[in-house]
């Protein structure tokens, strides 16, 4: 695969872009030096199924993750990863109540002094 720095998804037709998947997929297939058969067979797919993906035709989804499973490349599904995120109202409120000094010891004047 040729390493593009910048790649405009936005665009990109829906057929370019699952042709990319398809390519991304093949290149990772040839790369592992496994046939495609081979590949299908671990995937619980047929080939045929398999020659659609990587030829950027539509295919269900669970056959494209099965394929991501058995060529070991689950680890692009990070990028759908949903993280918590704070926004900078929510940041600047938590700074604001966040302690800035520590009290001295001896600066309670309801104290009891035992007399």
């Amino acid at each position: 695969m040729t390493d593009n720095s910048y790649t405009n998804w936005l665009s990109m037709s829906d057929k370019a872009l699952i042709k990319t998947i398809g390519a991304f997929i093949q290149y990772h297939r040839l790369n592992q030096n496994r046939s495609q058969s081979e590949v299908a067979n671990a995937a619980g797919i047929s080939r045929s199924t398999l020659s659609l993906l990587e030829r950027g035709e539509k295919v269900s989804l669970s056959s494209l993750i099965q394929v991501l499973r058995v060529l070991d490349l689950l680890y692009i599904m990070d990028v759908f990863h949903v993280r918590d995120e704070i926004s900078p109202i929510e940041y600047a409120k938590l700074q604001k109540n966040k302690r800035q000094r520590a009290r001295s010891k001896n600066s309670n004047t309801n104290e009891d002094l035992g007399w």
